[in-house]
């Protein structure tokens, strides 16, 4: 008989340790605090504490992807961070698109 490891003949997904998920919960608590007193104590410029926002919600992102939802654990993780790095410049494009059209609408003005 073949030996088969548990995880692989039931086709049962692995998950990160309790290492990383600590390591991702303190992270996430960090990026969520940081913004927060930088708003709350109003310790920056307009634009200082808009990038400040912007940056720490994409870190936010980027752990969320890696720590919990185990992004680069598949069997196949370049290709999930390539179809999901497409979907981000799409959306960023008709976004970002939209806007301009917005803005640039001489038929409203």
């Amino acid at each position: 008989m073949a030996e088969h490891n548990s995880h692989e003949s039931h086709g049962h997904e692995q998950h990160g340790s309790l290492k990383s998920y600590v390591i991702g919960f303190i992270l996430s608590v960090v990026l969520t605090i940081v913004p927060l007193v930088v708003v709350l104590n109003d310790m920056m410029g307009r634009t200082a504490t808009l990038s400040v926002v912007l940056v720490t919600a994409g870190l936010q992102f980027v752990v969320q992807l890696f720590f919990f939802m185990h992004i680069r654990e598949s069997e196949k993780p370049r290709w999930n961070v390539m179809a999901l790095i497409f979907g981000l410049l799409i959306m960023l494009t008709i976004v970002i698109g939209s806007i301009w059209i917005m803005l640039n609408n001489t038929v409203a003005h």
